[in-house]
């Protein structure tokens, strides 16, 4: 299935370059408006969308540089500043290039610094680093806020603008200056710009002194993400293990599909999320009954880059009384975007759908709260020490 046909729950811009529906015909073309013609959105106000054909006309009359100005440039800018301007972080207007960088990201195949960021109030904020990439080697955190970018101050810039700034060519150097809670002065890290591939999923057998546990982690909710996962478990021998750990930190998302598709491996019957787009109907998604291993006791790791889809896994399988969740208070990202594909590789991904828990949580404010809260320091990520994970172990071992 094609991203033209998915629906995302993104929380994010995946970025390692940064990386950073419906057909809409030809922005240029026969969709084109007259300069006469108005559109109305609020049923109480309309606008004269002569204005933009004026000011499109001016410029083409009255600019010193005519050759400066690059018509196709200066559509994508007249884009991106309009879907901008709904004021949706996750309603994005994609160049060419962001496109392919975005598809890139979900198929698991990166260049850059290796981050996912979100644009939050103004100012881009960290999701997670991904893992093995430079930015989880320098110590680049969840929740730090980027304010530098090689020593010049982007605070307020956009995320397109930022991801401008900290793109560029394998083994290259980048310094990214951060905002970190606790910390009173500007945090600047200096990363090597690498080649990335980020394993969708990651099984173990991990030995303890009562017995064996299953230990799967998911990075993102990709292309092969629900095939890798069910051809994992389809070899898991469950008499063998007691217990089974799902660890989705620093997992900041994907297809809609694949976290419905997860939880009903764990569990034979019930309500996965429900989703509620324009207007009141709301689409339920149930499990699909094909259940791999529907009564293994199960402990999911949750953190601060938990986000979307990951929330919708853990939240279901915490209301339906499946699973332990384990960790910290996830993300909070709580919308459904669909990816359309437009015009020469461009694409919108927008909002089209919040979700909802089993129990009718809206997490964008509050995100999953562990039923067992454990910290991780930044000290212990550095030694490799994992109370979260040694957590979750003991209570399947008890």
């Amino acid at each position: 299935m094609s991203v033209r046909d998915r629906i995302l729950s993104l929380a994010i811009l995946p970025i390692v370059t940064l990386v950073i529906g419906w057909e809409a015909g030809t922005l240029w073309g026969h969709n084109r408006l007259n300069a006469a013609e108005t559109v109305t959105g609020d049923p109480q106000q309309q606008v004269d969308m002569s204005l933009m054909w004026n000011v499109w006309s001016l410029l083409q009359d009255k600019y010193i540089e005519p050759g400066d100005l690059k018509t196709n440039e200066m559509i994508l800018g007249a884009v991106h500043g309009m879907v901008a301007a709904v004021g949706d972080p996750y309603t994005v207007f994609m160049s060419p290039v962001e496109s392919t960088d975005f598809r890139d990201s979900l198929s698991g195949h990166l260049e850059g610094i290796g981050a996912q960021l979100t644009q939050s109030g103004g100012n881009v904020l960290v999701v997670s680093p991904l893992k093995g990439s430079p930015a989880e080697k320098v110590g680049l955190q969840s929740q730090d806020w980027i304010v530098e970018v090689d020593g010049k101050d982007v605070t307020g810039q956009s995320l397109e603008q930022i991801v401008t700034q900290v793109r560029g060519p394998k083994g290259t150097t980048v310094k990214v200056g951060v905002v970190r809670k606790g910390l009173g002065e500007i945090l600047t890290l200096s990363m090597v710009r690498d080649s990335i591939t980020v394993p969708s999923t990651e099984y173990e057998v991990r030995h303890g002194t009562g017995g064996d546990v299953g230990y799967l982690a998911i990075n993102q909710f990709g292309d092969e993400t629900v095939n890798e996962v069910r051809s994992i478990l389809t070899d898991v021998d469950p008499a063998k293990l007691k217990g089974f750990i799902i660890d989705l930190r620093f997992n900041g998302g994907g297809y809609l599909d694949g976290a419905v598709d997860l939880v009903s491996m764990f569990q034979q019957e019930g309500l996965v999320v429900s989703v509620q787009g324009k207007g009141t109907d709301i689409e339920r998604h149930e499990v699909t009954g094909q259940a791999i291993l529907p009564t293994i006791p199960l402990v999911v790791l949750v953190n601060e880059g938990s986000a979307s889809a990951s929330e919708i896994t853990a939240g279901a399988l915490q209301d339906n009384k499946r699973a332990t969740i384990v960790g910290v208070k996830s993300f909070g990202k709580g919308t459904v975007q669909e990816v359309i594909n437009l015009k020469d590789g461009t694409s919108l991904r927008v909002t089209i759908a919040h979700w909802l828990t089993p129990s009718g949580r809206n997490l964008s404010k509050e995100g999953v709260m562990p039923d067992i809260i454990v910290e991780r320091t930044r000290e212990q990520m550095i030694a490799e020490q994992d109370p979260q994970l040694n957590a979750a172990m003991k209570i399947l071992l008890k």
